[in-house]
């Protein structure tokens, strides 16, 4: 997830950078797994969780249709909350993450819940090397996602060479507009650019805790993150044989992306009436044809 309660700057490009800033935000993420499984601030409901309850958003449920039967490959799965939600409502599902910490807790999860899923430790951009070619009928991927990923092309490829003829990726994500926005004195302001790919495009914070919220310290704070527009986003989709068939922008996210955020239905976060932005998330299904 892309938490906004940092600075941001520009790092200059060339590929052994970019491995670098790659494996110290791999190093951080590993760090947060313990913290988010933990779950002492409730982000993640993983009791209930536990206790049978859904982790799919609103808008994830209202969007994905019925998925019984159906091969998923959930990239980016994080501790594998989602990914077993999907195995609840009986898809075939794979679960793919880079730490080792998130597979091992999610292996553990899927275990607790008695739920039959796969996770499989790997980066996305590899994920070729780790699960079948044109065997899923759908790639799931959501949310806090993309903003990891320092070009789009590459990514957009492994999705569409997963997918069988007919499948279909599911993206949803936060919007691009707002992930730009910082919240100063009880007003967005545009801080950070859109639309850089590779080391040169990054974007380095650094958090001395993780967006959970519980205080505890990390000891790898440093991350770096890209902020994808949607012409990056769309153009690599096409680009790699995806037909869309559906863009959407919502005005909800599963967190408080700025302090003055506020509760909204279904464990979800929204502006206030009083403060006005833009769309704070959006979704979109592609399909392989």
């Amino acid at each position: 997830m892309d938490m906004h309660d940092k600075s941001g700057k520009a790092m200059n490009d060339h590929s052994e950078k970019l491995t670098q800033m790659m494996e110290l935000t791999k190093r951080s993420w590993d760090e947060r797994v313990p913290i988010h499984a933990d779950d002492q601030t409730g982000l993640y409901d993983v009791a209930s969780f536990l206790n049978g309850q859904d982790t799919l958003s609103p808008i994830e449920n209202a969007e994905i249709g019925h998925v019984s039967g159906l091969k998923i490959a959930h990239l980016q799965c994080h501790f594998g909350l989602d990914t077993l939600s999907l195995a609840r409502r009986g898809a075939d599902v794979t679960g793919l993450d880079y730490t080792p910490a998130a597979v091992a807790k999610a292996q553990e999860l899927a275990k607790q819940a008695g739920q039959s899923a796969k996770f499989v430790c790997a980066d996305v951009y590899d994920a070729l090397d780790h699960l079948p070619a044109g065997a899923f009928d759908m790639v799931f991927s959501t949310c806090g996602v993309i903003c990891w990923l320092p070009d789009l092309g590459p990514w957009a490829n492994v999705v569409a060479t997963l997918l069988k003829p007919g499948g279909k990726l599911y993206l949803y994500d936060m919007h691009p507009a707002m992930a730009q926005l910082e919240e100063e004195n009880g007003k967005l302001v545009a801080t950070y650019p859109v639309g850089g790919t590779g080391a040169s495009g990054a974007l380095e914070f650094s958090e001395d805790e993780s967006y959970a919220g519980d205080g505890r310290p990390l000891e790898n704070k440093k991350t770096f993150e890209w902020i994808h527009s949607f012409s990056h986003v769309l153009a690599s989709l096409l680009s790699a044989g995806l037909t869309l068939e559906f863009l959407r922008e919502h005005d909800t996210l599963p967190w408080k992306a700025v302090p003055s955020m506020v509760p909204a239905a279904g464990r979800m976060f929204k502006l206030p009436d009083s403060m006005i932005g833009p769309s704070l998330s959006f979704s979109l299904m592609a399909k392989r044809t």
